[in-house]
């Protein structure tokens, strides 16, 4: 980075301070223990039974020594080769109309807020606003260092139960809401798609709009023939915009759908090893007639509902990831 001529070429030192920065993030806290651990190695011969001052100081450097080797440890669990990628998450209300629509905004919130307490970007691709309240669909680009190897535990279908706002009769509903992730792929990752697969569809923007964004057919729509999959967009400002952006997500999730091909075909040879439902119903939400969060995959729950509506993530993240490693090995 510091050679001469290197920041005139945009495109590649973008990626190279990306790749900085992943490597950062993996090296730094690795080099921040050992240099905790070894404080601490030199402060113990010190140590005096009369000392009390010393001995506490010590017992909460332990302490937060500890808690930063548990988050290495997890961070070994992300070892996959698309984890340290940026995320593309959407989210889907399933059957039941406004009460879908508004549990979707909730999870949309719930992961912005996740994304914005660990520091990642996040950008709207695509939105369509619920009839009443709440969404239809979303598809954000969430940028960070490791936040495929996050998310990629939310994949499925999410349960709430709730009293509805939106009954007069204060009834008890059940919404569903499907969340899917794929991992973020670089431009030059070697996917052929043939032109003639492509259908490219052009259409007005149901967004907010702002400049033009929903007064012209700017929004794009691919759909790739041979497989079925779709990707579209409207958030950009222009029609060329939204197609380069929907490309990149065609390329990433025919991408992901040859990973799980593999994968699959790997299940089928070892039935032994315990297989992972993606698409099943992953966790439920329940704010009546009590208080709880639980994660049916690895029966992790909590009572503290609005910490994670407000995107606190981590320990069911935690449990998930633990819980694969213990079942894919």
């Amino acid at each position: 980075m510091s050679a001469e001529g290197f920041w005139d070429k945009a495109e590649e030192s973008r990626k190279i301070v990306k790749e900085l920065k992943n490597l950062k993030s993996v090296v730094e806290p690795w080099n921040d223990a050992d240099k905790k651990y070894q404080e601490l190695k030199e402060l113990l011969p010190l140590l005096k039974e009369e000392d009390q001052e010393l001995l506490s100081d010590l017992t909460l450097n332990i302490k937060s020594l500890s808690a930063i080797v548990d988050k290495l440890e997890l961070a070994v669990l992300l070892g996959g080769p698309l984890d340290k990628n940026s995320a593309i998450l959407s989210i889907n209300a399933g059957a039941g109309g406004t009460e879908s629509c508004d549990w979707a905004g909730m999870l949309f919130r719930m992961y912005t807020r996740f994304a914005q307490n660990r520091g990642y970007s996040v950008k709207t691709i695509d939105l369509l606003d619920g009839e009443e309240a709440g969404i239809k669909n979303v598809t954000i680009l969430i940028e960070g260092p490791y936040a495929f190897g996050y998310l990629k535990t939310e994949r499925g279908v999410h349960r709430l139960v709730r009293i509805s706002p939106f009954d007069a009769n204060k009834r008890r509903h059940t919404s569903f809401a499907s969340v899917d992730v794929i991992a973020e792929i670089e431009e030059d990752l070697d996917i052929n798609i043939d032109e003639k697969d492509l259908r490219i569809d052009v259409y007005r923007s149901k967004g907010a709009g702002g400049q033009s964004v929903n007064t012209t057919d700017s929004a794009v729509r691919i759909t790739h023939i041979p497989t079925g999959i779709v990707a579209q967009c409207q958030n950009e400002r222009s029609q060329f915009q939204n197609k380069q952006t929907a490309l990149k997500i065609l390329k990433a999730r025919l991408y992901e759908a040859e990973l799980e091909k593999k994968e699959e075909e790997v299940r089928q040879q070892d039935k032994e090893k315990k297989k992972i439902e993606w698409g099943s119903q992953i966790r439920s939400y329940v704010l009546h007639p009590y208080n709880m969060v639980k994660d049916h995959r690895t029966d992790f729950e909590t009572g503290d509902t609005q910490k994670v509506l407000g995107g606190g993530l981590d320990e069911f993240i935690e449990a998930f990831l633990k819980f694969s490693a213990k079942n894919l090995t």
